[in-house]
């Protein structure tokens, strides 16, 4: 066996780096959020207990942590079907081009680079001077949108350029409508990558600052209520806190790529069973 060369060590020290530079805060806040009832915000830890996280579930001082929360879940989801169906609908027309497709593409694009506290800023001046109350499900809604949906008409501008379109010209030649096609051929073929833009979506939204910092009117998502609380809260429930929304975030995720392993595991169930039924 050949020994590795210096470079292999080199580069396998960064990455260990990399990783405890990505994941060490995390990892820091879960390991004080388990300090005992006089542990503080720091090193070293007292005693170790779960005191902090049913502090969590008591009525707090400061801060609406369950409101915020119950607010950016449905404000996830609202984005995430939004994005979903806008990302689809997006893919299918840009299969062909059509007169000011490549203008309207960039326009999607620009929203991406654009600072997002600039984007804040611009959709609540759009609302007040317009006269509609800044409410997180309107504007706070609307300024999301701009940073989900490039993401996933991307990834249906991807999908889509690598569609085989033979499948869709063998249902038409079968009878099938477009309707019929694009809901019973397409779409399933898509299944996976349509719950990938829905993580997306969800995931960006659940976790967005600076587009929701002036959009979201008198009542705060999860994310401006932690960031209210850093200034009042000083306890290691701060903490468990965000442990508990990280383990949120992994849950869904976890859902999703549970979803997808069944469709994977469904579809070459089917591709088996039709295999089997021609011999």
């Amino acid at each position: 066996m050949e020994p590795r060369p210096k470079s292999f060590y080199v580069l396998t020290a960064f990455f260990v780096v990399f990783l405890l530079f990505l994941y060490g805060p995390t990892l820091t806040i879960g390991i004080l959020s388990f300090q005992g009832p006089g542990g503080g915000l720091t090193f070293p830890m007292r005693g170790v207990s779960l005191h902090w996280f049913r502090d969590l579930f008591q009525e707090q001082a400061v801060g609406d942590i369950w409101g915020s929360f119950a607010r950016s879940f449905v404000l996830g989801l609202m984005v995430m079907v939004t994005t979903v169906v806008v990302s689809v609908m997006g893919g299918l027309a840009f299969r062909q081009r059509f007169a000011g497709s490549t203008v309207l593409f960039y326009l999607i694009i620009t929203s991406l680079v654009i600072p997002s506290i600039l984007i804040s800023l611009g959709v609540g001046l759009i609302w007040s001077q317009s006269g509609m109350p800044v409410h997180w499900a309107t504007s706070g809604f609307g300024a999301q949108l701009t940073w989900t949906l490039p993401f996933g008409l991307l990834i249906m501008f991807a999908v889509f350029n690598r569609f085989d379109k033979s499948y869709e010209e063998a249902a038409r030649d079968l009878g099938a409508s477009p309707i019929q096609v694009i809901r019973h051929v397409v779409l399933p073929i898509i299944a996976p990558s349509l719950i990938g833009v829905a993580l997306f979506g969800f995931t960006l939204s659940y976790d967005e600052f600076a587009r929701t910092l002036l959009t979201s009117g008198s009542y705060n998502t999860l994310p401006l209520e932690i960031f209210g609380m850093t200034t009042n809260v000083t306890t290691p429930v701060l903490f468990a806190l965000g442990t508990l929304t990280t383990g949120f975030s992994l849950l869904i995720i976890l859902v999703f790529l549970l979803i997808v392993w069944g469709l994977n595991r469904r579809r070459a169930k089917q591709g088996s069973d039709a295999g089997r039924g021609m011999l």
